[in-house]
């Protein structure tokens, strides 16, 4: 039984035909408004909650629920109705509250140094299974207001496009969260890049480049194989003369490998001509990737190198490591196996 989420505000008034439409708007704006579970909203007959409550079960179930920072990172693991199980994580920061979430069980791209990649793929996520998560999310921030919505969790959101664009569209009009503080990650799925780029969306693309020479690239990221940068660099222009959005490049910094002299140069020369923003990410441990992350001595080398040739770039604070909530270790309880890597040198 698919849940309440699944549904279009359309489709809910169609399915609600036979109630009157003012309660059909109670329900709605309880659902969306205040973020109530249907049993919560008393404004509606007791009768009716509970056979809302029955046609449309959560499809989210808490299997794990662990907090770091002091309580400002907060991972749960769902299982969902086949058993598959997906990774969210809610960070609350000074001044604003995100949550990222999955949009697959698990992950086809097969990146290197990302556990979700090593773990495999499950399957496609819903509409209603990536909304869930943000309600969830949301509901647990309180009292405080979720302002973001990051697609970085476990999955390439662009390999699931219709229902990550579908997702995004209920996000921004049923929710009302602005456009801007919805981003999108991808490792690079270029003709899906020129396609959202032309939805109309004021969204922020992130790119998870790691990067910039196609040898190295196609280690980290097999699918640069496919669409190599060349092809990943048209894909950018594409979105920056159709959207009025910058485009953020992520760079996650391993020791030895893209943190090099000639790596700042090769990262400068794809970034400074796409007016792209880089954000600078220290490796966070993956098993099977045997491999470190740069010193914040040499990732702060790296940035500064890059402020030199004209890039604009920050380096992001590390959230949720000590639990496997941090960029590349959504993983810890799928059902895919994880599966060893050699030790490359790349």
């Amino acid at each position: 039984m698919p849940s309440l989420f699944e549904l279009t505000k359309e489709q809910f008034v169609e399915h609600l035909v036979d109630e009157p439409r003012f309660r059909v708007d109670q329900i709605w704006h309880g659902v969306w408004g205040e973020l109530d579970d249907v049993q919560s909203i008393t404004t509606i007959p007791k009768i009716l909650r509970a056979r809302l409550s029955e046609q449309f079960p959560s499809s989210l179930r808490v299997v794990e629920d662990v907090q770091s920072d002091h309580g400002t990172t907060r991972k749960w693991v769902f299982a969902l109705h086949d058993g598959s199980t997906i990774e969210t994580v809610l960070m609350g920061y000074r001044d604003r509250v995100t949550v990222c979430v999955s949009s697959q069980a698990g992950c086809a791209m097969g990146c290197t140094f990302c556990a979700t990649g090593q773990a495999g793929f499950t399957r496609q996520l819903s509409v209603g299974e990536i909304l869930e998560q943000v309600i969830f999310a949301a509901r647990a921030a309180r009292p405080r207001r979720l302002t973001n919505v990051v697609f970085m969790g476990m999955g390439e959101p662009l390999a699931n496009y219709p229902v990550t664009v579908g997702a995004v569209r209920r996000l921004h009009e049923y929710l009302g969260l602005s456009a801007r503080h919805l981003t999108v990650s991808t490792v690079g799925v270029a003709p899906a890049i020129e396609r959202l780029a032309r939805e109309g969306l004021a969204i922020t693309l992130a790119l998870s480049l790691h990067a910039a020479n196609d040898e190295t690239r196609n280690e980290l990221i097999p699918l640069n194989r496919r669409y190599p940068l060349s092809r990943l660099r048209e894909a950018c222009e594409v979105w920056n003369s159709t959207t009025s959005r910058r485009l953020s490049l992520e760079w996650a910094l391993i020791d030895g490998v893209n943190d090099t002299d000639k790596a700042v140069e090769e990262l400068a020369d794809f970034a400074y001509p796409l007016h792209a923003h880089v954000n600078l990410i220290p490796l966070n441990p993956t098993p099977g990737f045997l491999v470190r992350g740069s010193s914040s001595h040499r990732v702060n080398e790296f940035r500064d190198a890059l402020v030199r040739a004209g890039v604009n770039v920050t380096v992001r604070n590390t959230r949720g490591r000590s639990i496997d909530a941090a960029c590349g270790q959504l993983a810890n309880v799928t059902n895919a196996k994880r599966r060893s890597l050699p030790v490359r040198s790349i």
